[in-house]
């Protein structure tokens, strides 16, 4: 099903060729998913937050896992799969005019997220509101090493060909794609000096 997440009225920008067996509805006018869900009519959903309800005392909503990091981290472990959250696209004609794009792009964020988990580390004037934060950081560098969070196809080459593995076999794509297709030539390789 698809619609508002928290508002009713969303409309799709992107249309989608589903194969056969897979049925797509549209929420009811005047309804959004999140109230959907607290009503009963969708038993679980996946979003990019949680429902409003989710904070309520008397809220029916629970998390799939009664420990959602615990799960994460077994699931780490045996697959050292922690899923991508984004990916950073530039749109070939500009690659073609600009071939070193691609890999300036990748160093800026790459630059940029040194910078960022630098500022996390120091913990003489916290950057976050949030209690415990180098007992957390500790924790997931102990579990997956002081990159956690890393960038760049060669660190992330399993994770994307499992991804586009899955999305075959669902159905949603119509052939197998290779990770190697998906990106720029320049930015298959990470060099250190």
């Amino acid at each position: 099903m698809r619609g508002g997440f928290e508002e009713p009225g969303r409309k799709e920008k992107i249309a989608l060729k589903l194969p056969d067996g897979v049925r797509l509805t549209s929420a009811p006018d005047g309804r959004s998913l999140s109230a959907m869900f607290d009503d009963g009519e969708i038993d679980a959903m996946i979003g990019p937050r949680m429902p409003a309800s989710f904070h309520e005392r008397d809220a029916k909503v629970r998390w799939l896992f009664a420990d959602p990091i615990a799960a994460a981290a077994d699931y780490y472990r045996r697959s050292g799969i922690f899923p991508i959250m984004h990916l950073i696209g530039v749109r070939k004609e500009l690659v073609e005019r600009h071939r070193w794009l691609p890999a300036t792009v990748f160093k800026a964020f790459a630059t940029a997220k040194t910078v960022c988990g630098a500022r996390l580390a120091d913990t003489s004037a916290t950057k976050v509101m949030l209690p415990f934060v180098e007992e957390q950081l500790h924790n997931a560098r102990g579990l997956m090493g002081d990159d956690f969070w890393s960038y760049g196809f060669a660190d992330n080459r399993h994770v994307v060909e499992t991804f586009v593995g899955h999305h075959h076999r669902q159905g949603l794509s119509e052939r197998q794609v290779t990770p190697e297709e998906m990106f720029h030539s320049s930015t298959l390789e990470t060099f250190r000096i």
